[in-house]
């Protein structure tokens, strides 16, 4: 029998959790570009009823819940939309690159889109469109263009994207093949050389990779990012220390047979490429990915006015210039009044006798001699 206390804990709890979903905004507008809601929006936070055959992935995303919602144009145009909201905008990258397929083509919609046929994906901010249009017309992507601006924003260090994204080069990557992973579950759904464990998500890893034209084929470059450098140093001997046994043994981790194998670590970063590759050209892939601390995409860093060393010191000699000049002003106007005040009033303000009372010694007159002494000593006794 649970106790008074425990279940007023328990209605607390779970009307904190009521008032949060209900201050949660609501994804999809009512209107937008011509297109009218038809009904109300379906919401969910089951990601089965978002994706069931990736519900868990979808979860290992960071998943929050889901609003599904049908419009139509007055001219009989349909369109079928599902927005899939997630923790913060690294998830809605994860999901959406898992979703983008090769033969989609990139569109400007949102932070990222693409789109095949009457179909169009795309993100922006911790917010995944699906889109299916029943007709797509030369307007559909201005459209949706629009619905993204209307799409709530998250705030804070949520709306960053993975910088990790930023140390993939971008020569002689083949299209959507740019995989985003957070979790086990995702890096075992694409083509990783390393499998799970080496990669230890556990850690603190996340994994970003893609395929690269070879002359051999499509090579594969995969990038792992860890917290620290003594993290990335560890688990490369790991790595290094399995390196060529491609056959599995029992509780013995071991690199997917690919082909040759070339691994480099730059700072926290570990940099793998792999398959039908030749030394020279993993290499040259692996020397484009360096770790730099610098980068940053949360801290805008700007030129102007404000922000310009020299111009900071052009206003400190300038304010040192007009401190000049007002103590030169004040120095006259004071001298200019008490010479004014000594002409017009002498003796009446400044120089006043009976305030100018002093002791004088008549040192140049020399100390008395001994015969002005007798001198004077003679004419008292006379």
């Amino acid at each position: 029998m649970e106790s008074p206390a425990i279940s007023i804990m328990l209605l607390l709890v779970a009307a904190v959790g009521v008032s949060a979903a209900a201050e949660r905004p609501a994804v999809l507008p009512r209107d937008f570009a011509g297109w009218h809601m038809q009904g109300t929006a379906r919401a969910s936070r089951d990601a089965g009823v978002a994706d069931p055959a990736y519900a868990s992935l979808l979860k290992e995303y960071g998943f929050t819940d889901l609003e599904t919602a049908n419009y139509r144009r007055d001219d009989g145009r349909t369109l079928a939309i599902k927005a899939a909201r997630f923790e913060n905008t690294s998830g809605a990258v994860g999901a959406y690159t898992f979703y983008r397929q090769a033969e989609m083509q990139k569109e400007q919609i949102g932070d990222w889109g693409s789109s095949f046929n009457q179909r169009i994906l795309f993100f922006r901010g911790n917010v995944l469109i699906d889109a299916v249009f029943d007709r797509v017309t030369a307007m559909s992507a201005a459209e949706l263009r629009q619905l993204a601006g209307f799409l709530p924003r998250p705030t804070g260090s949520t709306a960053n994207m993975p910088p990790i994204l930023a140390y993939m080069p971008s020569a002689g990557r083949i299209k959507n093949t740019e995989k985003y992973v957070m979790g086990p579950l995702a890096l075992s759904q694409v083509s990783s050389p390393l499998p799970v464990p080496l990669v230890d998500f556990a850690a603190g890893a996340e994994v970003v990779l893609a395929k690269y034209y070879s002359a051999g084929g499509d090579a594969i470059l995969m990038v792992i990012n860890y917290p620290t450098p003594q993290i990335a140093a560890e688990h490369m001997r790991r790595i290094d220390a399995t390196e060529g046994n491609t056959q599995q043994s029992p509780g013995v981790a071991s690199i997917v047979d690919v082909g040759p194998f070339f691994d480099k670590r730059s700072g926290p970063l570990l940099v793998i490429a792999s398959g039908p590759i030749s030394q020279t050209e993993a290499r040259s892939l692996l020397g484009s990915v360096n770790y730099d601390a610098d980068v940053t995409w949360n801290e805008n860093t700007f030129s102007d006015k404000k922000n310009n060393l020299a111009n900071l010191l052009v206003n400190i000699i300038i304010l040192c210039a007009i401190l000049i000049g007002l103590a030169l002003v004040a120095g006259v106007a004071f001298g200019g009044l008490r010479i004014a005040m000594k002409r017009l009033l002498p003796d009446r303000i400044f120089d006043r006798p009976e305030e100018m009372e002093f002791i004088s010694l008549h040192l140049e007159e020399g100390p008395p001699r001994p015969s002005d002494s007798k001198l004077s000593s003679s004419i008292k006794a006379g």
